[in-house]
């Protein structure tokens, strides 16, 4: 399950306008289901070499595939159908683990959490269920 988009060399991914680089990506942002239509697109553009064509995954941007994740994910993995990530729900909280499912797109946050990066990182590296 992946798609592909158009990201600027500065940052950003293209708009549906095929004009402005939006800094997240989201629903206005051009989408491919695949790299050679990406390309195509590519090739009708002005500055070519300023884009690059990425792939964009569950385990890359996690908060796309999982529209109800929320805050700032840290770090990702994924675990047979279930993608693991670091999440800090809102600016100054504690770090939370949250529990994608790829199947039901269901997101749960496990009970704990965790003071700063180095606790989370412990509980996110041996993380299993």
């Amino acid at each position: 399950m992946s798609i592909f988009a158009l990201q600027s060399l500065a940052g950003g991914f293209l708009d549906e306008d095929l004009e402005n680089f939006n800094k997240n990506f989201d629903d206005w942002c051009i989408q491919f289901e695949d790299y050679e239509d990406a390309m195509d697109i590519v090739q009708t553009l002005e500055n070519q070499e300023a884009i690059d064509i990425v792939e964009i995954t569950p385990l890359t941007y996690p908060k796309y595939f999982f529209p109800s994740l929320q805050g700032t994910i840290y770090t990702t993995r994924q675990i047979e159908d279930k993608i693991i990530c670091v999440v800090e729900p809102v600016m100054g909280a504690s770090f939370r683990i949250a529990i994608c499912d790829l199947k039901t797109k269901r997101v749960r946050l496990t009970n704990t959490r965790y003071k700063s990066i180095p606790n989370v990182e412990g509980a996110f590296s041996s993380f299993g269920e």
